[in-house]
């Protein structure tokens, strides 16, 4: 078993008794520490929740892992089929019969959240998208998110397409340690095709926190959901809520989480008391007074 593996049962296996601070807003949060694993901060983090496009980082876990083995090449030119040309928007609008190479749906997946790329990686790597979806689920079995179901490569919406904070924690840490090679392209915040240019979703990166990554996601029935990870000199958090009613509560709550996280990790790197930990990020996610990075550089909220 290597190290990785290791690594994500690491996180799998750790207990806690989730608070229930944030449970009247219906969101479900955790914070790790990236490098050993430890569960830093939880609330509502094994409450099953639909992904929305977190879903995306599972279809590019895959996909990273075919450009190692040699199965894609980032200059490969994949055709659209009209199933993955009729997928609902947010979209990049490909006509059925046209060509992309692997390295724009790379991109239009991270910065646009493009769902007909999602399909059409899905249909280059398996028969059909449900193939590709099994597979996902297979995958992450094998990385330890036991709680985690998926139907389809995007995030569309499928009542059966389940997963947890906890189980998204696993993924963005993986993500980050299997493939650091890739890592970077969570923190592109645009992209050009066709001679259009997209922006990111993701208004966290390039903060004065140090956030670099990795997804953002939203549906009517998930709400606001983001993945994403901040490093600060050594020591580096990956964080996920899921739930929120408004994008500007998402970032602002996720930016406290990583913040407060990260100073306690600075401040008290050996003996790090996680029950004073939780109760402060609590006491301020409730207040939610406190200036944080995101605060200070933010001023736009938009999707």
């Amino acid at each position: 078993m290597t190290a990785l593996k290791l690594f994500c049962l690491a996180i799998l296996c750790l207990g806690y008794t989730a608070t229930s601070a944030n449970a009247a807003n219906g969101t479900s949060s955790i914070v790790i520490d990236a490098q050993s694993g430890n569960i830093l901060y939880s609330d509502n983090a094994e409450e099953l929740r639909y992904p929305a496009s977190l879903t995306k980082l599972m279809t590019l876990y895959i996909t990273f892992n075919a450009l190692e083995t040699g199965k894609l090449k980032l200059t490969d030119k994949l055709k659209v089929s009209r199933t993955a040309a009729s997928r609902s928007p947010s979209k990049l609008g490909m006509p059925a019969g046209s060509y992309i190479d692997v390295k724009t749906l790379i991109q239009a997946l991270i910065v646009k959240s493009a769902n007909d790329c999602a399909t059409v990686l899905a249909e280059a790597l398996s028969p059909t998208e449900a193939d590709f979806a099994k597979l996902m689920t297979k995958t992450a079995r094998k990385l330890g998110m036991r709680n985690t179901t998926f139907k389809n490569a995007s995030g569309l919406p499928n009542s059966a397409q389940k997963t947890t904070a906890k189980d998204l924690a696993i993924l963005g840490a993986a993500m980050y340690h299997h493939f650091p090679q890739y890592y970077h392209l969570f923190s592109l915040t645009e992209f050009k095709y066709n001679g259009m240019t997209y922006k990111t979703h993701n208004y966290l990166l390039n903060d004065s926190l140090g956030t670099d990554g990795m997804k953002t996601g939203y549906t009517a029935a998930s709400g606001f959901n983001i993945l994403t990870s901040a490093q600060q000199g050594k020591y580096r958090v990956i964080a996920v809520t899921l739930g929120h009613k408004r994008v500007k509560d998402r970032d602002e709550d996720i930016s406290q989480m990583m913040e407060i996280s990260l100073n306690y990790m600075k401040e008290k790197p050996q003996r790090i008391n996680t029950a004073e930990l939780k109760s402060t990020i609590n006491s301020t996610l409730r207040g939610n007074n406190t200036q944080t990075a995101y605060n200070h550089t933010q001023a736009k909220y938009h999707r």
